[in-house]
């Protein structure tokens, strides 16, 4: 069990990094698991995530996408439309990548957890109306657990999957007995393989500015991982970062390169569902990763009384968004 407290950081408490312009996002009540900003400055929010063994403040409300324009002056969110054919009642959002295609089109991968399964759904964003056009919905049986997704062409990506079981008592089971059955895998309508194995739990994964990188966190194993991509797909490992604390999701700079995450201080708190007790937030920015010593600097954290369960951090123009697996949004200007 010590070794399952460990892979939680059962113990830790969070000192506080104030952050003095922020304010919590209007309309966002049941979660912002994942964020995903274009370079025009339009956020895309996946919000109202029911997982199994955490809790949801919204248990029988469908998942939605909120967009956001972080260009005006009082950025707001507005609820997405979805085209009509798409299976909005099932719809239960995790996390989310964008691409945008050499004739400028946008599409928008989520996974999703319709009925306890996993699927990506690709969608084209209709700017003109603000609306989502459902593409397809992809399903593989490589595709067993997925968390999150990296886009690298308009219709193929890398996922991770953050579990071998999706049955709760069989997650608990893998976790308590720390097997490192969560892989990585390469998707595309020609060619679907594993390209990384041996984790704890893969989470959120990503891409460098000049596409020559991979970089997934396992929650759980409480790193990064820095794999290069070759031409083939598959990835290679490059080296691993350690940290003190569960990074969720990982968003890089487009500018700077640099690797923001919203992280869970302390695992145990997520699923204890404590109300005097709740779980803690903390985003931490990673500079230089590639270097021998990566600059890795918490920019903000709190007890969970302003946020709670922070699973994503993202910057545009100074400007920070943080998202949670099951609460609220907060919009910070740095």
């Amino acid at each position: 069990l010590s070794s399952c407290r460990n892979r939680l950081n059962a113990t830790r408490e969070v000192d506080p990094v104030a952050l003095p312009n922020c304010r919590l996002i209007k309309g966002i009540e049941a979660g912002s698991e994942d964020i995903d900003i274009l370079p025009n400055g339009l956020a895309f929010i996946s919000s109202g995530l029911k997982y199994p063994g955490l809790k949801s403040l919204a248990p029988d409300k469908p998942g939605e996408i909120f967009l956001m324009d972080l260009n005006e002056k009082k950025p707001k969110a507005s609820e997405l439309r979805i085209s009509r054919g798409f299976d909005l009642g099932s719809f239960n959002p995790h996390g989310i990548s964008t691409y945008i295609d050499k004739d400028d089109t946008v599409y928008l991968f989520v996974v999703n957890h319709p009925h306890q399964k996993s699927t990506v759904e690709l969608f084209k964003f209709m700017e003109e109306d603000n609306s989502l056009l459902h593409l397809k919905t992809i399903r593989h049986d490589l595709l067993t657990s997925v968390n999150d997704v990296v886009a690298v062409g308009p219709d193929s990506f890398y996922a991770t999957n953050d579990h071998y079981f999706y049955d709760f008592i069989l997650m608990f089971l893998e976790m308590y007995l720390g097997l490192t059955w969560s892989n990585v895998v390469y998707y595309s309508p020609k060619e679907v393989k594993e390209v990384a194995a041996g984790f704890y739990s893969a989470n959120g994964i990503n891409i460098s500015p000049d596409k020559k990188y991979i970089y997934i966190a396992d929650i759980f194993d409480h790193n990064v991982h820095v794999m290069e991509k070759h031409a083939d797909w598959n990835l290679t490992h490059v080296k691993t970062l350690q940290l003190d604390t569960l990074a969720d999701n990982l968003s890089v700079d487009p500018d700077t390169g640099d690797i923001w995450t919203g992280c869970h201080p302390n695992g145990m708190k997520l699923f204890y569902n404590d109300p005097d007790n709740p779980p803690a937030s903390e985003v931490l920015r990673i500079q230089n990763i590639l270097a021998e010593q990566p600059t890795v600097t918490r920019v903000y954290a709190e007890n969970g009384s302003v946020l709670q369960g922070t699973s994503v951090a993202t910057v545009y123009n100074r400007k920070l968004l943080i998202g949670t697996v099951y609460h609220r949004a907060l919009y910070c200007e740095l």
